[in-house]
């Protein structure tokens, strides 16, 4: 019978970190979730909540003190730090604010872990570390150039957060997310991801923006598969730190993706207006899918068609 565990997660009310929540949950594991609220909304919770396995603190991880002494009180088995400042435009407008929340933030869950002799850490990085890669798919030991504060700040974390491991001996495993979408995916915040913005221009009627091309590359995820992925991360047994890609291995430029989503209401939707690319926006990105077979038995389950199936439903 599989154990159960303790898990904290940061940014417990967001996109990702409900959903991994959920599945937390699912699997028998006691949660605790802390959120500040910032972009993370309770309802997002509303399948958690009623759970007497889950309990939900206002938190900013920010504020250290606080944040470590939450961590003692609960004596989790495991993090999973999915709290981040996550749009890289407003990482380049803010650079203050991107170093406070994705990199003093993680540099924070590390101290409590050490302070609190938690076994494990799953953080949330990005393949945003790579930058814009030569060549594809992206392995684990492609070249790190990141083009934004935003991924140099996920690829300064993974580095803070390897070093506390190897000092401090608890285990430590970076998720290098690539375009992750979903259910819970806010059209309306500057942080949402393509496909929530061009639903969001479907149902409008509205033609969508595209910057550049729009022949440039994504290997999207949904975010059941990259929740299953972190509650693997923070639960399997015997596994040693390090850093895996979580996609899918598949890639569909961003053209296409609209043509995909606006066909059923083509005669509703006017094309794209394409704009000048954006700064710190990579071309292409098609990840690896080895490492993370090899180191937690995890492989992405859904296809991008079937992904998008829940917007039926909406």
């Amino acid at each position: 019978m599989a154990i159960s565990l303790k898990v904290l997660v940061t940014g417990a009310a967001g996109f990702i970190g409900s959903h991994t929540v959920d599945q937390l949950l699912a699997a028998g594991h006691e949660v605790w979730g802390v959120d500040n609220f910032r972009t993370g909304r309770p309802e997002n919770l509303a399948l958690a909540l009623p759970n007497n396995r889950f309990r939900l603190e206002e938190l900013d991880v920010a504020e250290e003190r606080d944040f470590v002494e939450f961590v003692g009180n609960v004596k989790p088995d495991a993090i999973i730090h999915l709290a981040a400042l996550v749009s890289v435009p407003e990482s380049i407008a803010n650079p203050a604010l991107n170093d406070r929340l994705n990199f003093q933030a993680t540099r924070i869950v590390a101290e409590a872990a050490r302070q609190n002799r938690v076994s494990r850490i799953v953080f949330a990085s990005s393949a945003a570390v790579y930058g814009d890669p030569v060549e594809t798919p992206i392995t684990e030991a492609t070249p790190k150039k990141p083009l934004s504060p935003y991924g140099a700040a996920k690829l300064a974390s993974e580095e803070l957060l390897l070093d506390y491991a190897e000092k401090h001996g608890f285990v430590v495993r970076c998720q290098r997310y690539f375009n992750v979408y979903g259910p819970r995916q806010d059209p309306c915040s500057p942080y949402s991801g393509v496909i929530s913005l061009f639903v969001d221009c479907v149902r409008n009627h509205r033609p969508p923006t595209i910057f550049g091309d729009g022949e440039q590359t994504r290997d999207f995820i949904s975010v059941a598969d990259v929740a299953r992925a972190n509650v693997i991360a923070a639960t399997k047994e015997n596994l040693k730190s390090g850093a895996a890609n979580i996609c899918t291995g598949r890639i569909t430029t961003i053209n296409v993706l609209w043509h995909l989503l606006s066909a059923p209401a083509q005669s509703l939707v006017l094309g794209p207006h394409y704009a000048p690319a954006r700064s710190g926006d990579i071309r292409h990105s098609c990840g690896s899918v080895a490492v993370a077979g090899d180191c937690l038995d995890f492989r992405a389950d859904i296809a991008l068609p079937a992904g998008l199936e829940f917007l039926k439903n909406i």
